[in-house]
């Protein structure tokens, strides 16, 4: 009986383990069935699913007859667009890529100034465009720059008749049955050669008039028969008769400046400057360390907002002359590590505040240096303010900043 039992038993157990094997196999299966579904379903949606975000915007070319300044195209960068000399920007002068992967503002382009689009010329005169200027061609019964004047009536701006000093009498020679007369140079023939006087020419306006070479560098003085040249105040003539040079009232001695402040010469003058650390605020304290230079405090260890503010704040001024050509390098940012301590690896500049910050744009010259150049021409005068930050990193770690206050002096001359 033990025999038969053992018999039966060997026999279920191999009839439960057919029925395990086919039950694996159908799991097995209803696996593999489930998996393929989940995969059919992850395509689809990965089809549907939005795209991520782009990282970057497509290049952007510099407009015709313009320039453009910044190369980068990644999000949140900004591209500046300047119109050369003669021509106004239309559309936007700044472009900021955005996360979406298109530029925000509209796509700039440079447009011929046009003069003449005001009809400048009267009485039926014809304007003629030339680069930033105009000139009028006249009907032959009217004169002027714009063509205001009656040609009998017109007033002789090419003379000068109510000082005797401008007027001289001929020198007359008998030739046979005729008198020749002539004037000294720098005198014209005026009337009829009976009873003619010299008069002076008026080399200040005529060169004017007729858009002759320019005289003088700031203002023209007719004189009898000649003319000089004349500076504003706070510069002086140079030996070419003609060019201003600025004078320079603080290495001379010649500013009112009291102890404790500094004379900058400017165009024209000078400025006498005091440049104060801020305030405490916080945790964040700074000490002069020089004139012109400002360092912040040890800051307390746990304090972060104290670790990002300007470890450094230097002062800067620059005199300008007016209308400056532009692009024009200003400025130079650089950094310079302590000996036997490693340097940053990365730098980043950007501008941090200020009045007019549209005029300018800060440009790496290369890896440890930064510039801010001019990219409007700043007319003046005026006084403009702009900050310059540089932050250092090291592994991509944030390690310090330093905050350049830059101060331009714009004179109201070109020169």
């Amino acid at each position: 009986q033990s025999c038969l039992s053992r018999q039966q038993l060997l026999a279920a157990i191999r009839q439960m383990q057919q029925l395990l094997k086919g039950q694996e196999t159908r799991f097995s299966e209803g696996l593999r069935a489930v998996r393929s579904r989940l995969s059919t379903i992850h395509a689809s949606l990965a089809k549907a699913a939005p795209e991520p975000p782009a990282a970057s915007c497509p290049a952007l070319e510099a407009p015709a007859d313009g320039r453009k300044f910044g190369s980068k195209y990644l999000v949140d960068h900004e591209v500046h667009f300047a119109c050369d000399p003669g021509f106004q920007l239309l559309g936007s002068s700044t472009r900021v890529c955005q996360a979406n992967g298109s530029w925000t503002g509209q796509e700039p382009r440079c447009a011929e100034i046009s003069e003449c689009s005001s009809s400048p010329c009267q009485n039926g005169g014809t304007c003629l465009e030339g680069l930033s200027h105009f000139k009028c061609l006249c009907l032959p019964q009217w004169t002027g720059t714009a063509c205001q004047y009656q040609a009998q009536t017109a007033p002789p701006t090419w003379s000068v008749t109510d000082d005797p000093a401008f007027s001289r009498q001929p020198r007359c020679a008998q030739l046979g049955q005729t008198q020749q007369c002539s004037c000294d140079p720098g005198f014209h023939m005026s009337g009829t050669a009976s009873s003619g006087i010299c008069q002076d020419l008026n080399e200040c306006e005529v060169y004017q008039q007729e858009g002759g070479p320019r005289l003088c560098a700031h203002a023209c003085v007719n004189i009898p028969g000649s003319f000089r040249c004349s500076c504003p105040a706070g510069y002086v003539l140079l030996g070419d008769g003609k060019s201003c040079e600025d004078i320079d009232e603080c290495s001379l001695s010649q500013d009112n400046c009291t102890s404790g402040s500094t004379c900058i010469n400017t165009g024209g003058g000078f400025q006498c400057v005091t440049p104060q650390c801020p305030p405490a605020a916080g945790n964040v304290s700074y000490v002069k360390t020089s004139p012109f230079q400002c360092e912040r405090n040890p800051c307390p260890m746990e304090s972060r907002s104290c670790h990002q503010a300007p470890k450094t704040i230097s002062f800067h001024y620059l005199p300008l002359p007016s209308k400056l050509r532009t692009p024009a390098p200003l400025f130079r940012m650089a950094t310079a590590a302590a000996p036997g301590r490693p340097g940053p690896d990365s730098l980043r500049f950007g501008i941090a505040g200020g009045n007019n910050r549209g005029h300018f744009v800060v440009q790496r010259s290369d890896r440890h240096t930064g510039e801010l150049i001019l990219v409007q021409s700043l007319r003046g005068p005026r006084t403009i303010h702009v900050d310059v930050d540089m932050a250092e990193y090291l592994d991509r770690t944030f390690q310090a900043k330093h905050l350049s206050k830059i101060t331009l002096f714009v004179s109201p001359y070109e020169f």
